[in-house]
């Protein structure tokens, strides 16, 4: 599944890359064709104007007063051939009746006469037989090649512009100026060979670079299914057995046919247990899916830090003393840590949710007490702090430490200790029938809500040491 999205994705980034590269390749060579065109269209119009005003016009008879006007062909070319060589411009002059008097090509184009100020392209007939021209050409293209068995050659293309030449309401003739049409062909040949080449490199590169972007966006995807799984395949467990265990207790009790009222008073009171551990679990679900998708905030008023930690220490106090054990709170003395020792009013405040924040340190406590064994001891420190991990825009933290003498974790375990679901020892699940393994995820939640950062430490059969920052604002009592 991931490997065909992944495909998908690949292969819809290069589609979408490929297009928009051919249109701008497209636009791109378009944009430059009609530029070369446009600027030998413009060098054929300056050329014609040019010539115009260079041409001898003189009276058909000088001795004879009103006589007609005509051009003076030879003193009107002559002189214009060599300044044409460098440009590949060949002329043509017609009389007013469009026969062609002189030329700078080998021989006559056969083609009619049209007159096009703006330019265009004419296809000239290699094959057509030419006849010989009455002058010499300044420069020519290369002769017409003659036909082989290969067939004829193609057409000689010109670019031209054909305009009348007039004196008042009289016309004397038509120049036709030609170019070369290679003069645009060659370099946008050139062109669309370098932009294909380009195109098709950019979207091999853009294969390649897709697919690889591909990858890295589907990996967080992949993850976050996998932990679906699992947590699915976890929240099946959990939810399975105490609905089992309820499912038999109800059987046994509507199977006996003369109910014994001690007996089934334990069926019930095991139902009803296994009813609030599923509540709990359901609860713990509920939350969690609440902060993934982010549908509700915290609050954020002035929390007393140093209030909640005294009341979830004071309903830890009772399971703490039935399983033998020394839970110690040690207030702050001081909230300023620029004058600590001195009396103050100022409280260790933080701005958040207090239900959220009395949950967090419930299940850190809990914790803390239940894998405690007996004698042992649970400390609860909470003390200003200069050097935090929470950045340097904050110059103070409240922290708070939960240190305990317990079983402690193993250091292969500590990376995964905040996953759902997640117990470093299989045992603890038997012996802490209550818990659900969320304790530790959900903490984790509410310090991120908070804006804070958790650690756990552990040494084995030592004890293990839990440390909260939050970031610290001042309060007058």
């Amino acid at each position: 599944m991931f490997q065909a999205t992944r495909r998908r994705l690949a292969l819809w980034y290069t589609a979408v890359t490929a297009v928009l590269l051919l249109l701008f390749a497209s636009g791109f060579y378009g944009y430059v064709r009609a530029t070369l065109v446009d600027r030998i269209d413009d060098t054929l119009n300056h050329v014609a104007e040019v010539v115009m005003r260079s041409l001898v016009i003189e009276p058909v008879n000088p001795h004879r007063e009103g006589s007609a006007l005509q051009v003076n062909v030879e003193a009107s070319f002559r002189r214009n051939t060599e300044a044409l060589d460098d440009d590949h411009i060949d002329l043509e002059w017609f009389d007013a009746d469009g026969v062609l008097r002189w030329s700078t090509f080998t021989e006559p184009l056969d083609i009619p006469l049209h007159v096009n100020r703006a330019g265009e392209t004419i296809a000239v007939p290699r094959h057509v037989p030419m006849l010989a021209t009455p002058h010499p050409p300044a420069f020519s293209f290369p002769p017409p090649a003659v036909a082989t068995d290969r067939g004829p050659d193609p057409p000689l293309l010109l670019r031209q512009v054909t305009v009348p030449v007039e004196i008042g309401h009289t016309r004397l003739g038509y120049l036709r100026v030609s170019h070369p049409w290679f003069e645009v062909t060659k370099p946008t040949r050139r062109l669309m060979l370098d932009l294909s080449l380009g195109t098709a490199a950019m979207v091999g590169a853009v294969a390649a670079i897709g697919w690889l972007l591909s990858g890295l966006a589907m990996e967080p995807i992949r993850a976050s299914y996998q932990r679906l799984k699992q947590f699915t395949a976890d929240a099946s467990h959990e939810l399975r057995t105490p609905i089992a265990l309820i499912q038999t207790n109800v059987q046994a009790a509507l199977a006996d046919p003369d109910p014994d009222p001690q007996v089934q008073r334990q069926q019930f009171q095991v139902v009803e247990r296994l009813t609030r551990r599923l509540g709990r679990l359901v609860d713990d679900l509920l939350f969690l899916a609440r902060q993934d998708s982010g549908i509700v905030q915290p609050r954020r008023d002035a929390v007393d830090l140093e209030h909640v930690l005294a009341e979830v220490i004071a309903e830890q106090q009772a399971i703490a003393q039935t399983k033998e054990l020394t839970l110690i709170w040690v207030p702050n003395v001081t909230s300023d840590p620029a004058h600590p020792g001195e009396s103050t009013a100022v409280r260790d405040c933080i701005e958040g949710d207090r239900d959220q924040l009395v949950r967090l340190f419930t299940n850190v406590i809990s914790n803390s007490v239940q894998y405690t064994p007996a004698g042992g001891q649970v400390t609860v420190t909470l003390t200003p702090e200069a050097n935090h991990p929470l950045g340097r825009h904050l110059q103070t933290a409240l922290k708070v430490t939960i240190q305990d003498t317990g079983i402690g974790i193993p250091p292969d375990a500590l990376p995964q200790v905040f996953d759902r679901f997640y117990r470093a020892d299989p045992a603890r699940s038997h012996s802490n029938a209550a818990g659900s393994g969320l304790g530790l995820a959900i903490a984790q939640a509410i310090v991120a809500n908070h804006h804070g950062q958790i650690e756990i430490t552990s040494v084995p059969q030592q004890g293990t040491t839990v440390t909260i920052w939050f970031p610290f604002v001042r309060s007058g009592a």
